[in-house]
């Protein structure tokens, strides 16, 4: 659940930066968001998410 939060919180954030920047139109935001929405209904939603929770595993092992 924390890394869920944790990325959808970057993600808002990133989103947020290129919309005050000029890179991201309003219509690419609402593009994407919708992108999400059908990903996460679709079939390949459980590989997507197993991906970023082994990702995140990886990245949180890792020690400077």
């Amino acid at each position: 659940m924390a890394v869920s939060i944790s990325v959808v919180l970057l993600l808002l954030i990133l989103a947020v930066i290129f919309l005050r920047n000029g890179g991201l139109k309003p219509t690419h935001a609402v593009v994407c968001l919708l992108l999400g929405f059908y990903l996460a209904s679709s079939s390949i939603a459980p590989t997507i998410h197993s991906g970023l929770t082994a990702t995140a595993d990886i990245v949180s092992s890792l020690r400077p």
